[in-house]
């Protein structure tokens, strides 16, 4: 049992941590893809600004533009062809659609790509080694570039046209000294023409002004956010968390399961002990709940068959005292005899006898050959009107005294006539133990007759003798039982007939009914199966 449980135990952990790695997997590459778009975001307005002016310049312009800027931005800039080996179709297709490639070359730097000229297949790198200050002037003298080209009161106008065109990662407005956020110091540098940085409201933030000379307008930049990864630790926190819940919740789960398996173990024992009445709670539809449902069955099941055994020895017992009474009388008389004609009556006397044990040993092991698990059937076509006359004639000379007949039939209306699925065998000896019954303690009449319909099939025997009543029925088809003793005793049958026959006709999955005969006037017994098997 302990072992069953830790190897569940052990699967859910190992499942647990490997659930955990993958997770830690999963945030680091979460974090370069964040990274890698961070990074974009934040190169992406100020390349595409000098892409597109570097559009418009002749080669020589262009070289000497790259030279200032990258004194301004603090970088190296260099223009390159498109068809360079480093560059998948993936990195081509999103430079051709204007989209700016940011590829990192360690820990803080990176080499950035922006599209000069499609027509050229012409690229502008800058290789990044940090975020500086520079670079954010570098942006501001871009702007300022573009925004001094254009009246002061259409200056705000241009600067959202420029915002929304070349997609900067960080958010662009004009205000007036008076409504930056600056202190004394910081609004004299600006209104001096310098580029300030400030931190925003809680440090996580950084703003860029910077003034504009000639107009009233303060150009900030910002706010711009440090790219914050998950924490590590954070993660390691959320994963014990996480792994302690869950190994909480399956644990109280298995422990669950142990005490109801535990329950299974110690009735199983209790059977084991020879207390038979030990069951289990069946309660819930899972494997445990039907497995301790089919344990209920299986103890039920033992328990009777022992029941059963335990009578049988009983009954058995006393079947055989009579007989074997008999024979010893027999014997002694046969001893004392003085002639031959009286030691023949006592001799067919003892053979009589000894019919009766064979009947009765037939019967037993029958019986026990159908009621211990499942016997082995063949199941094919029989035909009712062919094993009725046989019954019939089997039987009928048995008591002249009693007429055998053949009732109403109902065959089959789909072309099968009197043909079912059955086991030869056995059913020939449930009819014929029904129709012996019914020849015992009928006055003059027994009727057999059969209906088949489209699923079911149906087998009567009627008789015209006292019949049984109504009380009595449950208890009919019980071994060894007698309704009437004497009665039985005269007409002969150890009370075993009847239980084979039910338990014949629930091996052909149907059931064994008793009722009045409404035509004859005495009982009625019927036999109800599936057409076919």
């Amino acid at each position: 049992m302990n072992s069953i449980f830790l190897r569940i135990y052990g699967g859910m952990l190992a499942a647990l941590v490997l659930v955990a790695v993958l997770g830690v997997l999963t945030l680091h590459l979460v974090n370069e893809v964040r990274s890698d778009q961070y990074r974009e975001r934040l190169a992406r307005g100020t390349f595409s600004l000098m892409a597109d002016n570097l559009e418009q310049m002749s080669p020589v312009e262009r070289r000497r533009a790259v030279v200032v800027w990258g004194r301004l931005l603090g970088i190296p800039l260099a223009l390159q062809p498109l068809a360079e080996p480093a560059f998948d179709s993936g990195m081509r297709k999103r430079l051709l659609r204007g989209q700016v490639l940011v590829q990192q070359t360690g820990p803080h730097a990176a080499k950035v790509y922006g599209l000069v000229s499609a027509s050229e297949q012409l690229l502008l790198r800058g290789e990044v080694q940090q975020i500086s200050e520079q670079l954010a002037r570098a942006t501001v003298y871009l702007l300022i570039d573009e925004l001094v080209r254009f009246p002061v009161a259409e200056q705000p106008q241009r600067l959202a046209a420029l915002k929304e065109a070349k997609q900067f990662g960080f958010d662009l407005r004009l205000v007036s000294l008076d409504q930056a956020n600056l202190d004394e110091d910081q609004r004299r540098r600006v209104d001096e023409g310098d580029t300030v940085m400030a931190l925003g409201k809680g440090g996580d933030s950084i703003h860029v002004f910077s003034g504009i000379v000639g107009t009233p307008w303060v150009l900030e930049i910002g706010p711009l956010y440090q790219m914050n990864p998950y924490p590590p630790e954070l993660l390691v926190l959320i994963g014990a968390l996480g792994l302690s819940l869950i190994g909480l919740i399956v644990y109280l789960l298995v422990r669950q399961l142990e005490q109801r398996l535990l329950g299974l173990e110690g009735a199983a024992t209790r059977i084991a002990l020879g207390k038979l009445e030990a069951r289990v709670p069946a309660g819930g539809a899972d494997s445990v709940g039907r497995l301790a449902a089919a344990f209920n069955a299986m103890a039920e099941h033992l328990q009777r068959s022992l029941m059963i055994q335990r009578e049988m020895v009983r009954a058995v017992s006393h079947e055989l005292r009579t007989p074997v009474a008999r024979l010893r009388f027999g014997l002694e008389m046969i001893g004392d005899a003085e002639t031959e004609a009286a030691r023949r009556k006592y001799m067919e006397g003892m053979d009589s006898d000894i019919q009766d044990l064979d009947r009765l040993v037939d019967e037993m092991l029958t019986y026990a050959r159908l009621e211990q698990g499942t016997p082995a059937l063949n199941f094919q076509q029989v035909d009712l009107d062919a094993l009725l006359d046989q019954v019939i004639a089997e039987l009928a000379p048995l008591r002249p005294g009693v007429r055998v007949e053949r009732g109403p039939t109902i065959k089959a209306r789909d072309g099968g006539g009197a043909l079912v699925e059955a086991e030869l065998r056995y059913l020939h000896r449930a009819l014929q133990n029904l129709v012996s019954n019914a020849m015992r303690h009928a006055e003059s009449r027994v009727r057999v007759s059969y209906q088949i319909g489209h699923q079911r099939c149906r087998l009567d025997v009627e008789d015209d003798g006292p019949g049984v009543p109504e009380a009595e029925w449950e208890r009919l088809f019980t071994p060894f039982l007698r309704l009437d003793d004497s009665r039985t005793r005269a007409s002969g049958g150890h009370g075993l007939g009847l239980s084979i026959v039910r338990r014949i006709i629930y091996w052909h999955g149907g059931r064994a009914q008793i009722g009045h005969s409404d035509s004859l006037g005495g009982a009625r017994f019927s036999l109800v199966w599936p057409r076919r098997q």
